[in-house]
């Protein structure tokens, strides 16, 4: 029997997909109704059943009672939702509404953004020391191929930071790794990486 996911910030469904390719049952949820038409089409396309997709704003988890205490694991990746607050306290907002939905001692994997790379390493973006949040011009691209320069505020964090506002929200930390996005380690954090990795367990 496939364990249960909840994808939070699912975007265009990469990760949920590869889940349900794997016999997941996995709920993706974004803001944007965009990507979660191509999440739901993709999974169409393939027939996998096991994957949902709803538009849904990750800060209103803790009021969305038919997923609470529903899902094995949680996966908030690539700054899936989480770090791209500009407000301190919707992270842990955040952080609350996806352990609601976690069944007791159910596990959360989360990618944030590491802020001493930011300040070491990261040239093509304004770092806002008070706030802790990058700042940053990219271009994206639509299904027509049409390209946009869109304005990106991340927000950074440090390991000490990050054990502060799981332990807020009601998780026990199990680990934090330092790892480069798409090649996931154990890596021991470092100011070299651009992303911490957190493996969290609900209380």
């Amino acid at each position: 029997i496939g364990c249960s996911f909840i994808d939070v910030g699912c975007g265009p469904g990469r990760h949920s997909i590869e889940l349900a390719r794997r016999g997941m049952q996995v709920q993706g949820i974004d803001v944007s109704q965009d990507f979660i038409d191509i999440a739901s089409r993709h999974a169409s396309e393939e027939f996998l059943t096991g994957a949902k997709f709803v538009r849904l704003d990750a800060r209103s988890l803790q009021d969305e009672t038919s997923l609470h205490s529903q899902f094995d694991f949680a996966i908030c990746l690539c700054q899936g939702a989480f770090g791209l607050m500009v407000d301190d306290r919707q992270d842990v907002d955040i952080l609350t509404g996806i352990r609601k939905c976690l069944k007791p001692s159910g596990v959360i994997v989360l990618s944030a953004f590491n802020a001493y790379f930011s300040v070491k390493h990261h040239d093509g973006a304004d770092f806002d020391a008070l706030r802790g949040v990058s700042h940053e011009t990219t271009d994206i691209r639509n299904d027509q191929g049409e390209v946009k320069s869109v304005d990106l505020w991340t927000g950074c964090y440090t390991p000490r930071e990050l054990r502060l506002v799981f332990g807020q929200a009601g998780f026990d930390m199990l680990s934090i790794s330092s790892v480069e996005p798409g090649r996931y380690s154990s890596a021991e954090c470092s100011t070299e990486l651009p992303e911490f990795l957190v493996i969290a367990k609900s209380r």
